[in-house]
């Protein structure tokens, strides 16, 4: 008797099991070309990364959205003050000192006759590069030293806890008015340094214990029975996945950063004229708060909503970021 050419797809139709696994199977295959999988998972069905997750809940979280916007027209108008101003922060004009609200001058003028509403725009671009930049160098002098005690332990480990416990003891506005009242420079970069000098040692502490807490994991164990050299674990297993504490609180320490560049300033240490500073506006205009409230008003304002906005969008990335509220 010949034997019968083989038919997968009759196999397959002629048992019941058989048509059963074979409906599975194209179940399993359509979830895959599906683009949204079901929750939890991305495109193709792929299970979504931490990063994606936060971003997904960043987008519909409303204290994200605010928070961007106002930081948003926040680095704009530091960058291109001019384009909603046409005045110089340094015109002044003795005869109109301390004169309120005029048609082109919203914000009246200071005790020097200067436009309040131009030195308020201008004082933006100062407060926005020493946040940044102090948040950077203290997030990455911080990170990278607290991320090698925590990898490495041991002596090293030791001596960074001793000198975190030292700087810790320091008072920062303290610290300030003893350190930079020798500095001669009229630039930001003594403030930045500063910051970046007394504000390390909290981000240092932060990524030595997500580094000890990730190095502990699976994945970095069979890493290292793969042979893998150290900074290969450091850099491409340990450091992805122990950078979202030292995100969340370098996000919300910005905020914090210029509102210490603003008091600094307002004791006489930071930022001096004739540089345009909140601080600065705001230490000139406090004799006058009774007589001329708008002087003081307009500055601190600013600087309030500013710090704010940071802060609040510290708070949507540490919610995002956080795998115990999910």
């Amino acid at each position: 008797m010949p034997e019968q050419p083989y038919e997968p797809e009759g196999a397959i139709a002629g048992t019941g099991m058989g048509g059963a696994m074979d409906l599975a199977t194209s179940e399993a295959t359509t979830l895959e070309k599906t683009p949204g999988g079901p929750e939890g998972t991305g495109p193709a069905g792929k299970p979504r990364s931490l990063w994606s997750d936060a971003w997904r809940d960043l987008r519909r979280n409303p204290v994200f959205i605010i928070a961007g916007v106002v930081i948003l027209f926040l680095v704009f108008i530091s960058l291109w003050p001019s384009s909603i101003t046409w005045m110089s922060p340094l015109k002044c004009d003795l005869a109109k000192a301390q004169q309120g609200s005029q048609p082109g001058h919203p914000f009246g003028f200071d005790g020097q006759g200067c436009d309040v509403y131009t030195r308020t725009v201008y004082g933006t671009r100062t407060s926005v590069t020493v946040g940044v930049c102090a948040t950077l160098g203290v997030a990455l002098l911080g990170s990278v030293l607290g991320g090698l005690a925590g990898f490495f332990g041991g002596a090293w480990d030791s001596f960074l806890s001793r000198i975190t416990d030292i700087f810790f003891a320091i008072p920062v506005v303290l610290g300030g008015l003893v350190l930079l009242s020798v500095v001669t420079s009229n630039t930001v970069w003594p403030v930045v340094g500063f910051i970046v000098l007394l504000g390390w040692p909290q981000i240092a502490r932060i990524g030595r214990g997500s580094v000890i807490t990730a190095k502990q994991n699976d994945y970095v164990q069979a890493a290292r029975s793969l042979g893998a050299s150290n900074s290969r674990i450091l850099l491409r297993h340990i450091a992805p996945n122990a950078v979202a504490p030292v995100i969340v609180v370098a996000t919300i320490a910005l905020g914090t950063y210029i509102a210490l560049e603003a008091t600094l300033s307002f004791l006489g240490v930071g930022l001096k004229p004739p540089n345009v500073s909140w601080g600065i506006d705001i230490s000139a205009a406090s004799p006058y708060i009774r007589n001329a409230p708008h002087m003081l008003l307009w500055p601190a304002g600013a600087l309030a909503i500013t710090v704010l906005a940071f802060i609040m969008l510290g708070d949507a990335v540490r919610d995002a970021l956080d795998p115990k509220l999910r």
